[in-house]
């Protein structure tokens, strides 16, 4: 895992680092299926990139992450063992804090733009507009999760 990553974005060194951890531990990389993890330099670039408008969110969660690894383990955050960190992660996953769940989506959004992790999913690392994807004509069962959903706006 690298240092840093970015020097242009308003992440200090240390949270860059405990952000690259935290991904890390959130989206391994793994051998059986030939995908990077989150921490890969790429996808942390694009993380990082993407989480700036949201720095002051995020870098309150990233400080709660390593208030969490000091009073648990007496280390920071990156210090700490994959399986450790991991630990951590899942018990932080439950929490309802909003910088939690910004850093989660801005994760997966940036996890899934990535061609190597499109392709290990069978996917073409292409926009689905304007190609688009084939599906079935006159198959209208794939409309029913919305029409179960029931409506979402408000009459006026």
């Amino acid at each position: 895992m690298p240092d840093t990553i970015a020097t242009d974005n308003p992440f200090t060194a240390d949270e860059q680092r405990t952000l690259l951890a935290l991904v890390g531990a959130v989206i391994p990389a793994s051998a059986e299926f030939g995908t990077p993890g989150a921490d890969d330099p790429a996808i942390a670039a694009d993380i990082l990139a993407t989480a700036r408008p949201y720095h002051a969110t995020v870098a309150i969660a990233l400080d709660q992450i390593e208030s969490t690894a000091a009073k648990r383990y007496d280390a920071a955050y990156s210090d700490l063992d994959a399986s450790t960190r991991a630990g951590i992660a899942s018990d932080l996953s439950r929490s309802r804090f909003a910088g939690v769940r910004t850093l989660v989506t801005i994760t997966a959004q940036c996890y899934y733009r990535d061609d190597r992790v499109m392709r290990s999913l069978g996917m073409a690392p292409r926009s689905p507009y304007p190609d688009g994807f084939d599906i079935p004509q006159g198959d209208w069962s794939l409309l029913e999760p919305v029409r179960q959903r029931g409506r979402i706006y408000k009459e006026v």
